[in-house]
């Protein structure tokens, strides 16, 4: 399938809306999470290869979140444990409707891979089935504050021991000149990729709102607040980072 460009900002706006995962920002999402977030295909691509050291038979394996599907895809590449399944959980039904016709064709390109359902539902809702692996891909960050710890409850519940949650998400920084320095490194790397000074000031300006991110230290405290045993940081570049939360 074309992939379009990312143009939804280089028009001046009178009024800047928040952001919305919706047709317009499916259409050209590939491109705007590749020029956007650094590192995001290693991530994503060893989300997969993490998640085939913890899946266990018998038990499925969420990517919440999960937009095009592309983590699904690399869960669906690298894990080869039976009886396994992927359930994917998007709330837009843009997203899901895009992520279903990807899984299609990665079908008619790959054998064995793992089923897979994909579902348009909010994951504050949603019933976990016992897990083995979960992946929170720059997902949590779009929950609000106050709804996050018990999130991260419920998900630790649903994992079965030896199973693992993988959370990726956007940084803060609580020294100021430590925040504006990887800030300003983050204008620098979308410049670099071609965003112009009005389309990256148009969009902060419309996921100022929307995307709340903490420090690695609050997410670290809030998932051991939930229940998890043990959380490793195994990237980062620049204000971006994921980890593994062990139960």
């Amino acid at each position: 399938m074309p992939r379009q460009p990312d143009r939804l900002f280089a028009t001046p706006l009178a009024e800047v809306p928040d952001f919305a995962f919706n047709e317009d920002v499916v259409r050209v999402f590939p491109d705007m999470i590749k020029r956007s977030v650094p590192g995001y295909p290693t991530i994503v691509e060893n989300i997969g290869v993490l998640a085939a050291q913890f899946a266990q038979p018998d038990t499925t394996l969420y990517d919440l979140g999960s937009s095009l599907g592309a983590v699904t895809q690399a869960l669906r590449r690298h894990v080869r444990t039976e009886s396994c399944r992927v359930v994917a959980v998007d709330n837009s039904s843009a997203m899901v409707e895009r992520c279903s016709e990807y899984l299609k064709a990665q079908d008619s390109m790959f054998q064995e891979l793992l089923p897979v359902e994909v579902r348009e539902g909010d994951i504050l809702q949603l019933q976990f089935e016992p897990a083995s692996v979960i992946a929170l891909n720059f997902t949590l960050q779009f929950i609000a504050p106050e709804q996050r710890l018990a999130l991260l409850s419920r998900i630790r519940h649903a994992l079965v021991p030896g199973g693992a949650l993988i959370l990726s998400e956007k940084l803060r920084f609580d020294d100021p000149e430590e925040h504006t320095l990887l800030t300003d490194l983050h204008i620098a790397f979308k410049r670099a990729n071609g965003y112009s000074e009005l389309e990256i000031a148009q969009k902060r300006s419309a996921i100022e709102n929307v995307m709340k991110p903490d420090s690695l230290q609050e997410n670290r405290e809030r998932l051991l607040a939930a229940g998890f045993s043990k959380v490793l940081p195994w990237f980062q570049c620049l204000n971006f980072a994921s980890m593994i939360a062990l139960p």
